[in-house]
Parts: C-alpha cells; sequence; structure tokens
C-alpha cells in the first residue's frame, strides 16, 4: 500500500490547502469562539437570573441545542437563515446570506449552549461570600459581576474554554457538508481532482492530530498552572 502511496500530490497542494483551507477553518473557529463565549455567557446569565422566565428561556435553548446532531443544525441554518432573514427585513425573496456567514452563524448558536455551560459552572464555583462582600461596599449586582465573579471565573474556565475550542476547531470539518472550502473541503477538491483520496485524507487526518495533541498538551500545562495559582 505505502509503495503506491504518492508524496507528491502532497508536496504539490500543500500551500493550496493552508492558504485556503486552514485560514478558512482558523477564521471560522477564531470568530465562532468569540462569538460563541459572548452568548454563553449571556445564557449563563440568564439561566442564574432569578427571573424565572429569563432562566426558563436560556435552559430550554440549551437543552434544546445539545440535544441536536451539529450536523443537523448547520443544514437547518444554510437553508433557513436566508428565509428568516427575509422575513425580518420583509424582503419578498431569499437574502443571500452565503456559506461563510451561515457556517458563522451556526456555530455561534451552537456552541454558545455548550460555552454557556461551562460559564455557569466557573461562576458559581466562585465564593458567595464575594458577592455579598461586594453589595457591603455598595455594588449593584452586575458591578460585583462584573469586578469581583467574572475576572476570577474566567480565569478558572480557561482550559476548559481552550478544550471547547479544540472541539470546535475539529467541528467546523462538518462544514465539508455544504461544499465549502474549509480544510477538510479544500483537500476533497485535491482528492477528486488527481484521484488520490487516501493521501489527501491521510494528510488531513495528520495535520489535525498535530495540531489538536499539541495544543490539548498545552492546555494541560495551562491547567497545572492555574491549578497551581489557585
Amino acid at each position: 500500500m505505502l509503495g503506491n502511496f504518492d508524496f507528491d500530490v502532497i508536496s504539490r497542494s500543500w500551500v493550496y490547502l493552508f492558504q485556503t483551507g486552514m485560514l478558512f477553518t482558523l477564521q471560522l473557529t477564531a470568530l465562532a469562539m468569540v462569538g460563541g463565549i459572548l452568548l454563553g455567557t449571556l445564557l449563563a446569565m440568564m439561566r442564574m437570573s432569578s427571573n424565572r422566565a429569563l432562566s426558563l428561556l436560556a435552559g430550554s435553548y440549551v437543552n434544546l441545542i445539545r440535544s441536536i446532531p451539529l450536523v443537523l443544525v448547520i443544514f437547518w441554518f444554510y437553508f433557513l437563515v436566508p428565509y428568516i432573514a427575509a422575513w425580518v427585513i420583509g424582503a419578498a425573496e431569499p437574502v443571500k446570506v452565503g456559506g461563510f456567514s451561515s457556517a458563522l452563524i451556526t456555530f455561534i448558536m451552537f456552541e454558545a449552549a455548550y460555552y454557556c455551560e461551562i460559564m455557569r459552572s466557573g461562576i458559581q464555583s466562585i465564593p458567595r461570600g464575594q458577592v455579598w462582600a461586594g453589595q457591603a461596599l455598595g455594588m449593584n449586582y452586575w458591578q460585583c459581576m462584573g469586578n469581583i465573579v467574572l475576572p476570577q471565573a474566567f480565569r478558572n474556565m480557561i482550559p476548559v474554554l481552550l478544550t471547547q475550542t479544540i472541539v470546535l476547531f475539529q467541528d467546523v470539518s462538518l462544514v465539508y457538508v455544504l461544499s465549502i472550502p474549509d480544510f477538510v473541503g479544500a483537500a476533497s477538491k485535491v482528492a477528486q481532482r488527481d484521484g488520490r483520496l487516501v493521501e489527501m485524507y491521510t494528510f488531513v487526518a495528520v495535520v489535525y492530530f498535530v495540531l489538536c495533541y499539541s495544543l490539548s498538551a498545552l492546555v494541560k500545562r495551562l491547567h497545572q498552572r492555574v491549578a497551581i495559582i489557585r
């Protein structure tokens, strides 16, 4: 098998794969991470709110999203977002959203449910006495959260947030089903063009393994350092 393995197809195409495919994957991962953390933080605050309606709404959203396969959510948003956008702005025809925008919305909405639970656990790990101390100094609820609770919670949650981001990086490869040129999609085009599926998909697997394993090792070291600080 290795005797028929064509390394030349990899040497000819790796620049294209990284400049086009990997760049797209990293951009989508970074933007989805930022958006997911922001929306996830808002959902976590809603879930812990004393307002029963807000808590129920956020909890229902999180449970719904976490119970649906990601690939199904990708298809839903890809086909429904143009019609939803047209309904919002009152357009007669579906709005052309584009593959990247649709994928970005999908991953922000999906990952927010997971970041929400991470944020909620981190916030709840901070002793309530610190909130009471802030209130005794005259701070309101939002001031206590912004100045006391969230900075400590974020420090505690950094390893878990980064671990979830690695999972997100892997999940981005699912946009391949929409024929979007991410790293896997770009490799698939080369594989179909040159008839070298084994070589290209093996190369993709090696790249993902090296990147994810290295990042996981860094997260493990960071977790140990944070644990020492705490």
